[in-house]
């Protein structure tokens, strides 16, 4: 078990009582943000699907090689990344601002913990910006005008959601979320996606008990998808090669033989 560092508070909302999402993640992926709680939920899970800190990795792995691409292979300069959870090393707008001192990053969260550290942690270059929301995935539009006082959303900007549209239950309100944002952002703007699935195609039909567990033991509340739901997501936009992968598989140096039940794309608006 982790070594447990007790995360700064100053939120009605904190409840350290019951595990919660971005804090068991921060624990899989050997980070110290952290409750008791969250690491023994965070190691039940673990024992019930033992890749799951392979996944945790593979899903940062992933973000750190689409952002890379995004900004030196597509010029990208913008980006809104909602469900930012608890920063950790190499964020979007230090790899971002890594390559383009100038780019321009907005990280969107509800959890009050990760608001605390972001006010701290998330500092980026002089010549970019980086900034903070306060907002929920499910009022995209409040979203969207907030983005707007640090980006230029008549300029493209790169939307990230790894790992936030499982913790929309219903499917058809989780599209609605993603055209409602793509909608406010102009062509050649990005979408770029991780999501669980239970697809057996690679390994997911392990993530059905652990979710029931986590479901009964923590919060918010999740749901895998398969492929086709998935692939929906990205309606009226054009895949990037390879298309929907294992995130693992996704641009990797070499053809990963690891395949973790967390598929991820990248897609362009036309």
């Amino acid at each position: 078990m982790g070594e447990s560092h007790t995360p700064p508070s100053g939120s009605a909302r904190l409840d350290t009582g019951v595990a919660h999402n971005a804090r068991v993640w921060n624990h899989w992926i050997g980070g110290k943000d952290n409750y008791e709680v969250d690491q023994r939920v965070g190691d039940h899970v673990a024992s019930i699907i033992p890749v799951i800190r392979d996944i945790a990795r593979a899903d940062r792995d992933f973000l750190g090689r689409a952002v890379t691409y995004l900004t030196r292979e597509r010029g990208v300069r913008q980006f809104l990344d909602i469900g930012t959870g608890l920063p950790t090393a190499d964020n979007t707008h230090e790899i971002a601002q890594r390559i383009a001192p100038d780019a321009r990053i907005v990280y969107v969260d509800n959890d009050p913990i990760v608001l605390a550290h972001a006010r701290t942690l998330l500092t980026g270059s002089r010549e970019g910006a980086t900034d903070y929301i306060d907002a929920d995935v499910h009022d995209p539009d409040a979203i969207v005008a907030r983005a707007a006082e640090t980006l230029d959303t008549t300029r493209p900007v790169a939307v990230m959601m790894l790992g936030i549209l499982n913790f929309v239950l219903d499917t058809g309100q989780a599209r609605d979320i993603v055209r409602r944002i793509m909608t406010a952002v102009p062509s050649g703007s990005f979408l770029v996606l991780t999501h669980p699935t239970s697809d057996p195609e690679v390994g997911g039909e392990m993530q059905v008990p652990a979710m029931e567990f986590w479901n009964e033991n923590a919060t918010p509340p999740i749901t895998a998808r398969g492929a086709a739901d998935i692939t929906a997501f990205f309606e009226g936009l054009e895949l990037v090669e390879p298309g929907l992968v294992s995130c693992t598989r996704w641009r990797a140096p070499s053809d990963s033989d690891v395949l973790v039940p967390q598929y991820g794309a990248v897609a362009v608006k036309p």
